[in-house]
């Protein structure tokens, strides 16, 4: 064991390291978080729009006036949420230098306009919401990364208009980027204007043909969700922060699957994905934080004797009801644990598999779309994040059991380990 440990941390120590400090990697990952409380407002516009049962109160004439009131709430934040990410991203990729960040959000911005055709079948001088959404998501990643670079380049090189002392500063600031900004917009409509020569003919049927496509596709499959999991759990074992490393990699994925999702739960549509954001973060870091760990705390209540995990369960129990586990993982402990090693890994694969089975067959619903806060208590968020689904609720509780199960014979081997230690200290006279 302390071999294969061995082996593990000197592979994944740098691996982990340099994707943490990846300066790309926490630009994106940073540039969602701008975006988050705005996709979360419209999620729960979302949730309140398709309350169950309103329909049969009101009537359905009423109901459908209810959720084209409340419609706009989501069409402007979840249907568009590339565009806030984009804009996050830039602003944050030129904050980590040093810059002007709000210029490098709006660089960020205009540029990927540069790139957008703005027609939306016979109707010109229009954007479709879709190339802002979804669609569009992994060119305004890109776009953005980019253009900040290029804005980046061009203001250390000095290219920049200096105005004379006396200027008020908010206008020296624009008179300065005015350079670096044109440039860098000049560039990507030169790259606009070479890609309508291509069969592609637009950057947009480029990326999502050749790159946003492929990634999507696997990124929806088992095999690929079960390697992330994996890895949050690895990292998270020597101390690592997984869910930061390997969301950084995943999210434009997942929540590409996830804005697919919450269209067509809007239309009235089949779901088409199972693996999305939501899956993710309701079914398996949603219940108790990264490894589940709310089910472990039951299993302390339920079946420990020692004072240590007893007084762990006290501290950790109320963190863990709104998915925060720290207490759990630094107290247990869990980092470099070898007791523990094999529940850590084994529980939230199994519980990705049997809840995409179930998924798959029917059995649970499938992820609505619903952005639903990561702090919301298990059972509620299953329910939200379902489109209103009760079974969503007892899918987290499926989960919970089978973490339970292989759990206990570990923490119980834990739990008399931590006993005898106990009983072996005298007490002081």
């Amino acid at each position: 064991m302390n071999k294969f440990m061995s082996v593990l941390e000197d592979i994944l120590l740098p691996v982990a390291d340099k994707l943490n400090n990846n300066r790309y990697l926490t630009a994106l990952r940073n540039g969602f978080m701008v975006a988050l409380p705005l996709i979360i407002f419209g999620s729960i516009f979302v949730v309140i729009a398709n309350l169950p049962f309103l329909d049969k109160l009101i009537g359905e004439e009423a109901y459908v006036t209810y959720q084209n009131t409340l419609g706009p709430a989501s069409a402007a934040t979840l249907g568009i949420m590339g565009l806030f990410v984009m804009i996050g991203i830039g602003y944050k990729m030129v904050e980590q230098r040093g810059g002007e960040a709000i210029y490098g959000g709006v660089v960020a911005l205009a540029s990927f306009l540069v790139l957008t055709p703005q027609v939306l079948e016979e109707t010109t001088g229009v954007i479709p919401t879709a190339a802002l959404g979804a669609q569009g998501m992994f060119l305004g990643i890109f776009t953005a990364f980019i253009s900040a670079e290029l804005y980046q380049f061009f203001v250390k090189k000095n290219l920049t208009i200096k105005m004379p002392a006396g200027v008020p500063d908010a206008v020296s600031r624009s008179f300065s980027a005015l350079i670096p900004i044109t440039l860098t917009l000049t560039i990507f409509l030169l790259i606009r204007i070479a890609f309508s020569f291509t069969g592609f003919e637009t950057v947009q049927n480029f990326i999502y043909t050749l790159i946003q496509q492929p990634l999507t596709a696997l990124g929806s499959g088992l095999p690929a969700t079960i390697i992330a999991v994996l890895l949050i759990q690895v990292f998270w074992f020597f101390g690592l922060h997984g869910q930061i490393i390997i969301n950084s990699v995943f999210d434009p994925i997942w929540y590409s699957l996830n804005d697919q999702n919450y269209k067509a739960f809007q239309a009235g549509e089949d779901l088409p994905n199972i693996v999305t954001k939501q899956f993710m973060d309701t079914f398996i870091v949603g219940i108790g934080g990264s490894g589940m760990t709310l089910a472990v705390i039951l299993a302390i209540f339920l079946v420990t004797k020692s004072r240590q995990l007893r007084e762990l369960g006290k501290l950790a129990g109320p963190a863990g009801i709104f998915n925060v586990n720290e207490p759990v993982i630094f107290g247990l402990p869990i980092i470099m644990n070898p007791l523990i090693i094999i529940p850590w890994l084994l529980a939230p694969v199994v519980v990705a598999i049997v809840t995409y089975f179930a998924m798959d067959i029917g059995f649970a619903p499938r992820p609505a779309g619903v952005i639903v806060p990561w702090t919301t208590p298990a059972l509620l968020s299953g329910y939200l994040a379902t489109g209103n689904n009760i079974m969503g609720s007892v899918m987290q509780l499926i989960n919970m059991a089978i973490v339970f199960v292989i759990w206990l014979p570990f923490l119980k081997v834990l739990d008399n380990q931590y006993y005898r230690e106990e009983q072996s200290v005298q007490p002081a006279e």
